[in-house]
């Protein structure tokens, strides 16, 4: 694989998790309530504990994005 080919392949991946990433806090902020009947049936969840494992599984996601994806494609940018 030639450095461009790697270099598209990392920008589809970072288009594609920001699009999860999105349509994760998208579903969490207007189907807040149908998400939290969808988990409480299976999990004994608090409002408080169920918001803070989404938000904490977010900021995770994300955090590995950056660390996964945007780091890589800025070191491929930058060595050409």
């Amino acid at each position: 694989m030639t450095t461009t080919s790697i270099t598209d392949v990392l920008l589809w991946c970072v288009g594609i998790n920001y699009g999860f990433l999105l349509l994760w806090f998208g579903v969490f902020a207007f189907a807040h309530d149908w998400m939290y009947r969808l988990h409480r049936r299976w999990f004994r969840l608090s409002v408080d504990t169920f918001d803070a494992i989404h938000y904490a599984g977010m900021a995770a996601y994300k955090l590995a994005i950056l660390l996964l994806n945007l780091a890589p494609l800025l070191a491929l940018h930058l060595s050409d």
